[in-house]
């Protein structure tokens, strides 16, 4: 079999070396385990990409990836500012327009449709300048904000825009309001949803799409773009991540949860619902005519 440019291995079997193409197999690949194993996956494959010369964006819920790996480091702390204001990123050119913005501040609190457009016009009139304005704004649309906007919310908003380079490591190692982690992963996703010749890395993916606005970004991230790779990780089993359109890799984990994952991808019971051991996977992914399914080892030590 012929691949890409773009194929990296992710398992071995005996002599045979087993390749995820994105070109090939799909641009979302979702990978399942327990421990760490996801992440050294998605390192070792952000790894490969790397020397392509692609660029790396990773979301990284423990705050262990190496990074001397990029560019920019964006460290999302509760109580710190980021200087994520959605309003304050167009005006620097980070995002595409202010209906963007409008759009994420909606998606956080929850505006109606009347409610969104009149914030709209108020931007585009320079009466709201920040997330901070329309908070106070005594227009209907800050009362709204207003019902769950929080003092996390306030600072989470404070300071510049971060320069945001060819690779871009967003460490949420110390965040523990989930709210927060779902703001920053929504806003930095509409900032790099247009790129390409990038892969995407998301460890935790479970936790980082718990929020509705951390759902919201899925969409944003798994689109099938050329040039673009999206790799999801997660210890946890949900289902807002098995049914995203793609490949699976499934690696060790409690049998229950495995069995749950071949469902989910269609495997019929039999063979190829192979029980995964550790440092093992099992690689699945569907053709316009069949399912595919390839079992090896992991192509890395320890």
């Amino acid at each position: 079999m012929k691949y890409s440019k773009l194929a990296v291995k992710i398992l071995k079997h005996e002599e045979k070396e087993i390749y995820y193409d994105p070109a090939y197999h799909g641009r979302t690949l979702k990978i399942f385990g327990i421990d760490d194993n996801p992440s050294r996956v998605i390192e070792y494959i952000g790894d490969q990409f790397l020397e392509k010369d692609y660029g790396l964006i990773f979301f990284d819920t423990q705050g262990k990836y190496p990074k001397e790996k990029f560019d920019t480091v964006i460290k999302i702390e509760d109580n710190k500012p980021t200087g994520l204001d959605p309003i304050k990123m167009v005006e620097k050119g980070l995002l595409k327009d202010f209906y963007t913005a409008v759009t994420i501040i909606q998606t956080i609190y929850g505006l109606d449709r009347s409610l969104t457009d009149k914030l709209y016009a108020d931007i585009l009139e320079g009466k709201v300048k920040s997330v901070k304005d329309a908070a106070k704004s005594k227009e209907h649309y800050g009362e709204v904000i207003r019902e769950v906007y929080t003092p996390l919310d306030e600072t989470f908003f404070e300071g510049e825009p971060p320069e945001l380079g060819k690779s871009i490591l967003v460490d949420f190692g110390k965040t523990y309001s989930i709210s927060i982690a779902g703001m920053a992963v929504l806003i930095l996703a509409a900032a790099i949803r247009d790129r390409r010749n990038t892969l995407i890395g998301i460890d935790d993916a479970a936790v980082l799409f718990y929020t509705t606005p951390g759902s919201a970004t899925l969409p944003l991230l798994t689109q099938p773009m050329r040039g673009r790779v999206t790799v999801l990780g997660s210890k946890y089993v949900v289902e807002n991540i098995l049914n995203i359109p793609g490949l699976t890799l499934v690696l060790y984990n409690d049998p229950d949860l495995q069995s749950i994952i071949y469902e989910a991808n269609g495997v019929p019971q039999g063979d190829m619902r192979k029980h995964v051991l550790k440092e093992e996977g099992a690689f699945i992914w569907r053709t316009t005519q069949t399912l595919e399914g390839e079992f090896g080892k992991l192509p890395f030590e320890g």
